[in-house]
């Protein structure tokens, strides 16, 4: 499916699993702002929203509730995307309401979460500088031990494929993203396998697909 598809399926199901004032946060707080983060930014990189939720609620500080634009989860990841206006709400903002949204953001990286901001300008105006940045902070997820330098331009693109699609890839659907030939592709899935950056997931006298191995912490 292209994006529109996606994108309603991905809304519609967030919908149907929420009541009462998770609904209402949703209904209200997901507006044109969150939905050019998902088309300028995120779906481009990985063209699905596995994972993500948007409008997520969470525990304040204070006992209370808050909401977050968008939330990445997975086991041992928790990632905040914030998309931050201009506007007049924004620029006659109380002394008070300045100090509670940096105690929120602080209080987000205490409980473990890693919060990366957007104005509504970046995403307009650089929306692949913005794909940059949320490249390089799921990028951080593939572990200190990973010493980049260390692996070709097909074996990174191999792990990012498998990143981004978060299930066991096959050699032909290399094959058919590094458009090289079958040989070549698999001399990539043997090396990264003898790196111990790819497993056997599936196939015994033959592989017939790899997933991510533990070496490599994936938040995708």
């Amino acid at each position: 499916m292209g994006y529109e598809e996606e994108y309603r399926a991905f809304f519609s199901a967030h919908m149907q699993a929420r009541t009462g004032e998770r609904l209402r946060r949703l209904e209200e707080g997901h507006n044109q702002a969150e939905m050019l983060f998902l088309k300028q930014v995120w779906w481009p990189i990985f063209y699905q929203f596995k994972y993500l939720h948007p409008e997520f609620e969470v525990e304040d500080f204070k006992d209370g509730k808050r909401y977050l634009d968008f939330a990445y989860i997975r086991p041992g990841v928790r990632i905040c995307f914030e998309i931050d206006g201009y506007g007049p709400h924004l620029k006659n903002i109380s002394r008070w309401q300045f100090a509670d949204n940096l105690e929120r953001q602080n209080q987000l990286v205490i409980d473990g979460w890693t919060v990366i901001r957007f104005s509504y300008d970046q995403l307009k105006d650089k929306p692949r500088r913005c794909q940059q940045v949320v490249q390089q902070v799921i990028g951080q997820w593939l572990g200190d031990e990973l010493d980049e330098t260390t692996l070709s331009f097909s074996e990174k693109e191999v792990l990012r494929l498998a990143v981004r699609k978060g299930e066991p890839i096959s050699p032909k659907e290399v094959l058919q993203y590094l458009k090289l030939s079958d040989k070549t592709v698999k001399k990539v899935l043997s090396n990264l396998v003898d790196k111990k950056l790819l497993i056997p997931a599936s196939g015994s006298m033959r592989v017939r697909t790899y997933r991510l191995g533990d070496k490599v912490k994936t938040p995708i």
